[in-house]
């Protein structure tokens, strides 16, 4: 059972074969360009060079034509036809409320879809373009939607509910919603099996840090906070988006800098966060370079992250109780040795005593590492996320009949003969 999984953004296509039988990726890559001009495929197969061409895509359609293409090429591809492949599974970024578990897609649910995109219309969109055009490319083989959002649909009222007048939330959906759902997922799921214990009674902080960053509350294996709100601009500080900042600033300066909405939208967007206070960087591997050499807003930079992590670690910790284990995944998070020390030294008071040698040794995106002393009464792991691990299991689960939603569907990777690969 071969399955595709694709996650189509505004000039972007990414896609990855994964053979369910053998547990294997036989194959993945990206279409970059789509839409804004001189489109190309950068295709690999484990073993093999790279391949790279060149192809115009004015659409998301063009683009996945071009991956069906490339997969059954006889030379590069890796499949006879596309009938070997058993179904998609589509990542799409906002399901609203209407959405908490993956679903198959037909008409209707496509059209709930299409109802929530004005909640995201940055990512909805091409999300939206992507499902339709593989529908129609492979119109035989079933598609599921997987929501970034759904994870988050266990939050209870008092933490997902603004103090903005409640006719916003009935009208129009202002609530917080978060996102990265699916590698909170699979962070959680592994961390309770690190940790000897059914996810039901676990406790954490999980702490996806990447060029964006969400944080999220599990207490008793459920999402009941995080750090993304109705859009993912709010939270932590990120590599271009400014996180938590006072609401009247961007009215502030509106009037002085004479900013439309859309354009004091896109400088907290993509002109704020570590971008911003350094003028240059949003590479952290850059920030910490140059900071080692004497930059000061570089250095301001990695001290401001590293303050609010911190600060986010101590309020879930209020939120929750008892709190078993921080956990710290994605680019930033499984490589970023510095920033996790700043984030967490200094918090013996709470029960969290970091190993610093064990910190420096966890620099891989393929294992696991305890980074706390072996006594630490909170544990801190860092573990390599694997989101489309997740969009394969959904996905499989469901042409099978045997998927229920995240909370009681028993994943491969929560169980104790898992390996990964």
């Amino acid at each position: 059972m071969i399955i595709m999984a694709l996650n189509c953004g505004s000039s972007s296509v990414k896609y990855q074969l994964f053979d369910w039988e053998h547990k294997v990726v036989v194959a993945k890559g990206m279409v970059e360009r789509v839409i804004v001009g001189d489109s190309y495929i950068v295709h690999e197969v484990p073993g093999r060079d790279n391949f790279k061409l060149e192809q115009d895509c004015p659409d998301h359609r063009a683009a996945i034509d071009l991956v069906i293409r490339v997969v059954t090429d006889r030379e590069h591809g890796v499949l006879a036809s596309v009938s070997e492949i058993s179904a998609v599974g589509h990542r799409v970024v906002h399901g609203g409320e209407k959405f908490t578990c993956s679903v198959q897609i037909d008409d209707d649910v496509l059209n709930a879809v299409k109802d929530v995109q004005h909640l995201a219309p940055l990512h909805n969109p091409p999300n939206i373009d992507g499902i339709e055009a593989a529908r129609s490319l492979m119109p035989s083989i079933p598609h599921v939607a997987i929501f970034d959002t759904a994870f988050h649909q266990t939050m209870p009222e008092h933490s997902f509910l603004y103090a903005v007048p409640y006719d916003w939330y009935e009208s129009h959906g202002v609530r917080r919603y978060g996102f990265h759902g699916t590698s909170h997922l699979y962070v959680s799921k592994r961390a309770a099996m690190l940790l000897g214990k059914p996810a039901s009674e676990c406790n954490l902080v999980t702490m996806h840090i990447g060029n964006g960053v969400s944080h999220c509350a599990i207490k008793g294996g459920v999402s009941v906070d995080t750090t993304m709100g109705l859009t993912p601009l709010e939270g932590a500080v990120m590599g271009t988006r400014c996180g938590d900042i006072d609401p009247a600033i961007p009215a502030f300066m509106m009037q002085k800098e004479n900013l439309s909405a859309k354009e004091i939208d896109s400088v907290l967007n993509k002109k704020s966060g570590i971008l911003g206070i350094t003028g240059r960087y949003t590479d952290r591997r850059d920030v910490i370079e140059h900071a080692a050499k004497g930059d000061h807003r570089c250095q301001l930079a990695l001290d401001i992250e590293a303050y609010r992590l911190k600060k986010y670690i101590g309020a879930y910790m209020a939120a929750i109780g008892k709190l078993d284990a921080v956990i710290f995944t994605a680019g930033v998070g499984e490589m970023g040795a510095a920033i996790r020390e700043k984030a967490i030294e200094g918090l013996e008071h709470i029960g969290i005593h970091l190993d610093r040698e064990r910190n420096a040794a966890a620099m891989t995106r393929k294992r696991e590492s305890l980074i706390t002393t072996d006594d630490s009464p909170v544990k801190v792991f860092v573990i390599p996320t694997d989101e489309e691990l997740v969009f394969t299991e959904d996905v499989v689960a469901i042409l099978n009949g045997t998927y229920t939603d995240h909370m009681q569907f028993e994943y491969s990777f929560a169980k104790p003969d898992f390996v990964r690969k």
